[in-house]
């Protein structure tokens, strides 16, 4: 009879399979050693359970129960025999089966994986990549069995279970054989029980020698397995070897390995894509910001709500750069804070030191502390406030909300010029007395940074170079990049080493004395005049032996040059620079060509076409910029920013007077003369360029700050209001919804469909009806009414038939008795009353957030079931009870919303992303978070990670921990005792976190139990380092003393305070004010307004302070039903009008407009006599053309309509002066004068020609434009004929290439003896238009086509194949690169670019299309690889040209001569035919093309297009020297590498190449 199973054995072997196997061997042993060798059989096996299992547990665990002494003795050998035989076995069979050194390097090279520590074929270990998993129970009971220990081979191995998948087996069943082994082992000796010992191993190791053979055989020979080698193949192909989930499978049966055979654990980056890892914020960055006890957000230079979120870890301030910092902030905060606090006449000029504290105190909390926004805002409100002991009655709000946000922006911007200008300071290696005296005290900006460091790296070039090299923390990381040498130096450079530097020191002064004396008032540094007049002075300097004539004038001027460009790189010149742009400049706009005609009235940029000195500071509180740089882009406006006249001279004078000679001589007016060039030169070539780039950048960025903040504000009135609420609603309810639609309200194919949300959020019904008219659907919605009792119903929609249903679900819910259907166009309402009615209200709520939740993938993983009406419903009922929570579930979605029609689209997504989540993170912490709530509540959670201190990461982590816990905290201690927030993140995050409290649960009144149970202050806004305020307020207020509440809990007395009905007389008759000077006087802590705090919420824990749920008003109701806006609808405007309906009593006509507005022509707006009849001048169906007379709105009984007039007078006026777009106030009238007249000839002279008929399908009378517009859309080499501008004997053929690319092709006609010729060119001519069409232009089609095919082929700009090049060259240094791009400028051929080495630079050459050829310079070739073929050949001759030169590399700048661009013909070179000159190829520079150097072996090193390759030294600048010996070898072959052998052969026969090179 069997022995139950210990429940100890049963948990092993549940935690632990690999326990399986060592019980197959631990009975194979024990069975084969009793009996005297007998093997046992199944019949057996009940006997032997009992005795078995006590083997086992022995095996495992250390058994407490005493045995037998002999017994254990016996049981001890057996095992320790058994241990030998197996040590044995292993030991041979490795050493039989051990891997050769060439096998193990082969395996290693091809997997790279280290295969020394496992030499043998059948235990080939584990994959790598698999992760080790441990059981502690497992480890525990492995440890307590001492046997086990003696052996660590004993252990068992997870590769014995990843050993079915061994594809190294390739015998069927093999793997079940290996696990038998030992079994078979066995057997063998029990067969042979006469055996001894050394015989039976004998035949053991004969039999496995035997078997090995065999398995060997098999593994060969796959097809031996009834599998043929294809089929095994395709097996692993479609299923994988069987190892891809071996980590899934080992992660919970490993055990410990010893340190040589441990396998590195898997990593999810090993299992997933880096876009997923990304997605999963699990990347090594993401993990950071979990563990840092930082507010994730402040970890980040992107908005937390962003996919892709960069992490920033910048130095923090410290105490000593506080005060610095706050100057810096306070003065770049906003205009109306600086002329109100620091203008002598400002309202709160008295106040301008307490400003500036309260920016230190705001950038001490922000950067030192790390506390954020809301945190300060809330419990921190008093130190950015005026606050004087001495006079309390005094409250002056010196920073708000908003400007809290932007010192946190602009210490940002702060803490990185520290940043920069600390590196600057420190890796500055030379010693300048004029930096650190004058520009290093005025460094403040980032941009005085990058002037400093450029200035330095000019004046000390010959310093080591990496001293100015600054890294940041921001930059990107670039590992042991090699310094690339400047391929050209710069003509300063040149000057300042040659003796014209000299020169430049004749000026009397050095460059930074001309700054110093700018700078100051006093002028400290004065001029040495010289007793030359300048050209005299300069003429000491002229170097007769000069390859180059020099004269004094130029040597003058490049003195200049050298005292200009060192003037306009100091960086004081270039902030005085800046500073003065962003007073004084102006801007003005002047439209090109294609904007003229493209830019018409009522155009939206019609407003600045013709903008003209427009100071900038009136252009920062308007998106007016950003337009213009929109039609920038457009290629519509040419943008310029300048600065007035007068400030431009008044600067060029005080430069001026900075540097110029107080002496009267002439000498000394001379030497002034040369001054005042060097320092127009200086504005007009250094300083002007670089104040109009910055003006340029500065503006845009301060107009997309500007506009994103107004786009939050909007954001921000429609979320910082309260879920509806009904009349005399409890703090926080939450309404019951139900929502209905109509989707786009037609009555054939939509139903109306209605959801119902409870208080709680949960989807309660959800029903579709085909009307409200039928008395099924009537009662069916009626007694939804009845069961489910909304608090609110709310209506939305897609089209004008909403309102319709608003009016007929209005008149069932009030009782009123409506007759017909809503689709019909004439219902109308009846009043007849019903006895049946509810209170309900009924309204229009925003359905913005709906329209985008109905398509989203949270939509489809909450309400699979639901149709995409029924999931806008859904959105819409949410709204109403939540919107904040709706706004923020959107996350990245947000920036879809659109809350600037018009300009919106002009900020960076970043940006704007930034803006709005500010304004989510600004309500969130108003409102606060159910903490446990969130934790239960999916769609509730989306505001946790808005909670200050917290963000995506830190939120989800700590919804895991709590989940961990239970799920459930009682009180905010628990954040911290239980680890689930780190010291900051909490101080942060405690206030707004709430721990709602159960009304029937009490605080403890034990003390002791103070950490465990629930705290009343944990359910307000109340942070927890103010509790002891509040239960002193409370022990006040009751005028309890500390005997009272002695042995109580700390907030009984809060508790006692809110049940007491007297409590608000009680809390008002505290002495706050006093309570406050107390509190500052003793611990200077300010808490005037936490105390109010405080008070409010003991009078009323969590109170409502967002505004009430907002009406919509009926323009908005319009908007959103129609699109329509007061823009479209204006008084005024032409519309077109569809006759609905006439009404034969009152003679008015109804109509439809076309977004479904019904609209009224009343009789008297029918004519100007106003006698004809309106069924004599309209019929139903017929659309006519209308004036907007009135926009009628009334959004009680849903009626929107617009009253029309469709009177002849008010017609023929037209709507131009109501459509036009109102002109900026600063217009340049003149301009706009001439352009229109040109216009207006132009339109004449159009006028005045013939219009030519030609009865052809393709022919139009089109201008270019016009033929482009046409083809826009069309396919690649449609065309289109059209009349020529050059005259009526010529005709224009436009077809099209590419998209945006169109070529124009002349046609002449001419009459010649054989009749009418249509002539391209002299070898291009044809009979007919369909002639030229089919055998000229579609063949030029066709060769574009098969170019266009070609694999060197790349779209897009030339620019792009260019760094396709440079790409491909760098991860190839050995070979080159060439491809073809279209030529933009020239419609209808290729650009041929190639890299010949990385050295080199990209060369372009074109290529033209003819019908039958391409055109490689003057060589026709017939296809494209022919075309490739005659590329590589020229350039290989251009290449064995230039390398016959010399050693010679680049020509220097200004080494006395340009490098040569053109032949003195003008001629291009290298632009003859290959086959023009039989034997060698034209050399434009003269002399005899020389032969190429013949390398050793006989053969040319071949590139990647089968070119030699680039000379080292580069190939742009043909030499004039002579050819370099050459070195002994074969004859070059003479077919060039990878060409045709029959093309080579034809250029060969036409003399394309000598018989002794090529």
């Amino acid at each position: 009879m069997s022995l139950p199973v210990d429940p100890i054995d049963r948990a092993i072997n549940e935690d632990d399979p690999m326990n399986a196997e060592e019980d197959e061997e631990a009975d194979g042993d024990a069975t084969m050693a009793d009996g005297g060798g007998v093997m046992d059989d199944s019949s057996e096996e009940a006997e032997d359970d009992e005795e078995e299992e006590r083997r086992i547990r022995e095996g495992f665990i250390v058994d407490e129960d005493e045995e037998d002494e002999e017994d254990e003795e016996e049981e001890e050998e057996r095992r320790r025999r058994r241990k030998r035989r197996k040590r044995r076995h292993r030991r041979r069979e490795e050493e039989e089966d051990a891997l050769e050194e060439d096998d193990l390097e082969l395996l290693e090279e091809n997997t790279g994986t280290s295969f020394r520590n496992r030499l043998t074929r059948l235990r080939r270990g584990r994959e790598d990549g698999s992760p080790r998993a441990s059981s502690s129970r497992r480890k525990q009971v492995v440890e307590s069995s001492e046997d086990d220990l003696d052996d660590d081979e004993d252990l068992p191995q997870v590769q014995d279970i990843q050993r079915i998948w061994d594809d190294e087996r390739a015998g069927r069943g093999l793997e079940d054989e290996e696990d038998m082994d030992d079994f078979i082992d066995y057997e063998d000796e029990e067969e042979a029980g006469g055996m001894d010992e050394q015989e039976r191993e004998e035949r053991r190791r004969e039999r496995k020698k035997l078997e090995r053979e065999r398995r060997r055989a098999m593994g060969s020979r796959p097809e031996l397995t009834g599998i043929d080698a294809s089929a095994w193949d395709e097996i692993h192909e479609v299923f994988g070897d069987g190892h891809e989930y071996d980590w899934a499978l080992a992660a919970d049966d490993e055990v410990e390995f010893d340190e040589d055979t441990q396998k590195l654990e898997m990593r999810y980056q090993d299992v997933f894509e880096p876009s997923e890892i990304r997605a999963r914020m699990l990347t090594e960055d993401d993990d950071l910001i979990r563990a840092q006890d930082i507010p994730e957000r402040m970890q980040l230079v992107t908005s937390s709500l962003s996919q892709s979120s960069a992490l920033s870890l910048p130095q923090n301030l410290s105490e000593t750069d506080i005060d610095d910092a706050a100057a810096w902030v306070t003065s770049r905060l906003s205009a109306r804070k600086t002329r109100d606090f620091f203008s002598p006449t400002g309202p709160y000029h008295a106040y301008r030191e307490a400003l500036v504290l309260a920016v230190s105190y705001a950038l001490r909390f922000l950067f030192i502390q790390e506390f954020e926004v809301p945190y300060i805002w809330t419990h921190k409100r008093d130190y950015i406030s005026y606050f004087n002991p001495d006079d309390m009655r005094t409250r002056i709000e010196l920073i708000s909300l908003t400007e809290l946000w932007r010192i946190y922006t602009l210490g940002q911007k702060y803490r990185s010029l520290l940043e920069r200008r600390n590196v600057l300071f420190a890796r500055r290696k030379v010693e300048d007395e004029y930096f650190e005296q004058t520009i290093r005290p005025k460094i403040d900006t980032v941009e005085m940074v990058a002037d400093t460091t450029e200035w330095l790296s000019m004046k000390y070039k010959t310093e080591k170079q990496d001293a100015f090299d600054l890294h940041f923390h921001d930059d990107e990381d670039v590992a042991d990049r090699k310094r690339k040498p400047p391929s050209r130096v710069s003509a300063y450079e040149i000057a300042k080493k040659s003796v014209i530097s000299k020169l430049a020191d004749g000026f009397g002064i050095r460059p930074h004395e001309v700054v110093q004396n700018f700078v100051s008032s006093d002028r400290p540094n004065f001029v040495e005049d010289q007793e030359l007049n300048p050209l005299a002075f300069a003429e000491q300097f002229i170097n007769p032996d000069s390859a180059v004539p020099q004269t004094p004038e130029e040597l003058l001027r490049r003195a200049r040059m050298i005292f200009a460009t060192e003037l306009g790189k100091d960086p004081l010149l270039r902030q005085a620079i800046r500073d003065l742009f962003k007073t004084e400049a102006q801007i003005s706009v002047h439209p090109t060509e294609r904007g003229i005609n493209k830019i018409d009235e009522h155009h939206p940029y019609f407003n600045f076409k013709y903008l003209y000195h427009k100071p900038i500071s009136q252009m920062l509180d308007s998106a007016q910029f950003l337009h213009i740089l929109a039609a920038e882009s457009e290629l519509l406006v040419n943008v310029s920013i300048y600065l007035t006249s007068e400030a431009k001279g008044r600067f060029e004078r005080q430069l001026n007077d900075a540097f110029a000679s107080d002496s009267y001589s002439d000498i000394a007016k001379a030497w002034n003369e040369e001054r005042s060039r060097v320092v127009q030169e200086v504005l007009d070539q250094h300083l002007i360029p670089v104040g109009t780039k910055w003006c340029r950048e500065w503006l845009r960025e301060e107009v997309e700050d500007a506009l994103a903040i107004h786009c939050s504000s909007k954001l921000r009135e429609r979320i910082d209001v309260a879920p509806f609420a009904i009349p005399d609603a409890q703090p926080g309810y939450t309404p019951s919804v139900l929502a209905i639609s109509w989707g786009k309200g037609d009555p054939q194919k939509d139903a109306i469909t209605m959801v119902m949300l409870d208080d709680m959020g949960r989807l309660r019904e959800q029903m579709k009806i085909d009307n409200l008219v039928d008395n099924d659907y009537h009662d069916e919605f009626t007694d939804l009414l009845k069961r489910r009792r909304p608090d609110v119903i709310v209506v939305g929609g897609f089209s004008m038939a909403t309102a319709k249903l608003s009016a007929r679900v209005k008149g069932i819910v009030n009782g009123k008795a409506i007759e017909g259907d809503p689709s019909a166009p004439d219902w109308r309402p009846p009043e007849a009353t019903n006895e049946q009615a509810f209170d309900i209200p009924v309204i229009y709520i925003r359905d913005e957030v709906a329209r985008i939740y109905q398509h989203s993938k949270r939509a489809a993983e909450e309400f699979s079931t639901l149709s995409p009406i029924a999931k806008y419903c859904v959105g819409l009922a949410r709204y109403a009870q939540n919107p904040l929570n709706e706004y923020a579930a959107l996350g990245p979605d947000i920036t879809a919303i659109s809350f600037e029609d018009e300009d919106q689209h002009l900020i960076p997504k970043e940006k704007l992303l930034i803006a709005l989540e500010r304004v989510l993170v600004d309500v969130t912490n108003k409102v606060g978070v159910d903490i446990n709530r969130a934790v239960t509540d999916s769609y509730y959670q989306h505001l946790l990670p808005l909670v200050c201190g917290l963000g995506p990461r830190k939120a989800h982590a700590l919804v895991r921990k709590i989940a961990a816990l239970g799920g459930n905290l009682v009180n905010r201690d628990q954040f911290i005792k239980s680890g689930l927030l780190t010291t900051k993140i909490f101080l942060n995050a405690a206030g707004f976190l709430r721990i709602s409290q159960d009304s029937e649960l009490k605080p403890s009144k034990n003390r002791h139990a103070d950490d465990d149970g629930p705290d009343p202050l944990d359910d307000t806004r109340i942070h927890p380092e103010d509790y002891e305020l509040a239960r002193k307020m409370a022990t006040d207020a009751l005028e309890l003393d500390e005997e009272d509440i002695h042995g109580e809990h700390p907030s009984h007395v809060v508790s006692l305070i809110m049940e007491d009905k007297d409590n608000e007389r009680k809390l008002n008759e505290l002495n706050l004010d006093e309570f406050a000077v107390n509190m500052f006087e003793a611990n200077e802590d300010r808490k005037r307004h936490t105390l109010n705090v405080i008070r409010e919420e003991l009078l009323k824990p969590n109170a409502e302070h967002r505004a009430p749920f907002p009406v919509l008003q009926p323009w908005e109701v319009l908007t959103m039903l129609s699109g329509e806006t007061p823009r479209t609808l204006r008084m005024g405007l032409i519309i077109s009008a569809l006759i609905v309906r006439i009404e034969a009593q009152t003679d008015a006509v109804t109509t439809r407009l076309d977004s479904g507005i019904d609209g009224v022509i009343k009789p008297e707006y029918l004519s100007d006599d106003g006698t004809v009849r309106p069924g004599k001048m309209f019929k139903k169906g017929q659309t006519v053309q209308a004036v907007i007379v009135e926009v009628h709105l009334d959004l009680l009984l849903d009626n929107f309509e617009v009253w029309l007039s469709t009177r002849a007078s008010d017609l023929n006026q037209g709507d131009g002066l109501f459509r036009r777009v109102k002109r900026d106030d600063y217009w340049n009238t003149q301009q706009y004068e001439r352009d229109l007249e040109m216009q207006a000839r132009k339109k004449r002279a159009e006028t005045d020609r013939t219009r030519r008929v030609i009865k052809h399908p393709n022919f139009h009378n089109f201008n270019a434009t016009q033929a482009e517009n046409f083809l826009e859309k069309q396919q690649r080499g449609d065309v289109v004929i059209r009349p020529s501008s050059k005259g009526v004997d010529h005709l224009a053929v436009t077809w099209k290439v590419d998209d945006r690319l169109y070529q124009h092709i002349d046609v002449t006609e001419m009459n010649t003896q054989a009749g009418p010729v249509l002539a391209v060119d002299d070898k291009h001519q044809y009979a007919d238009l369909d002639e030229l069409i089919v055998n000229h232009v579609q063949a030029i089609a066709r060769k574009v086509e098969e170019l266009m095919a070609h694999e060197k082929f790349k779209h897009g700009p030339e620019d792009e194949l260019h760094l396709s090049l440079k790409n491909f060259v760098a991860a190839n240094p050995a070979k080159s690169a060439y491809g073809f791009t279209l030529n933009r400028r020239r419609p209808g051929h290729f650009n041929l670019c190639f890299l010949a080495n990385k050295n080199s630079t990209v060369q372009t050459w074109p290529v033209r299309v003819t019908p039958e050829s391409y055109c490689l310079f003057d060589a026709a070739v017939a296809g494209v690889p022919e075309l490739c073929d005659a590329f590589k050949v020229r350039h290989l001759h251009q290449t064995q040209n230039l390398a016959g030169g010399g050693t010679g590399g680049k020509t220097p700048y200004g080494a006395g001569a340009r490098t040569p661009a053109r032949t003195p013909g003008h001629v291009t070179p290298g632009y003859m035919s290959v086959r023009q000159i039989p034997g060698r190829t034209p050399n434009p520079y003269g002399g005899q093309t020389p032969a190429p150097p013949p390398t050793f072996g006989g053969s040319i090193p071949s590139s990647s297009y089968g070119m030699p390759s680039q000379p080292p030294f580069g190939y742009q600048t043909p030499s004039a020297y002579g050819h370099p010996p050459q070195p002994m070898g074969q004859p070059p072959p003479h077919i060039p590498p990878g060409m045709n052998p029959q093309r080579a052969a034809m250029i060969q026969n036409t003399g394309g190449w000598s018989q002794s090179g090529w």
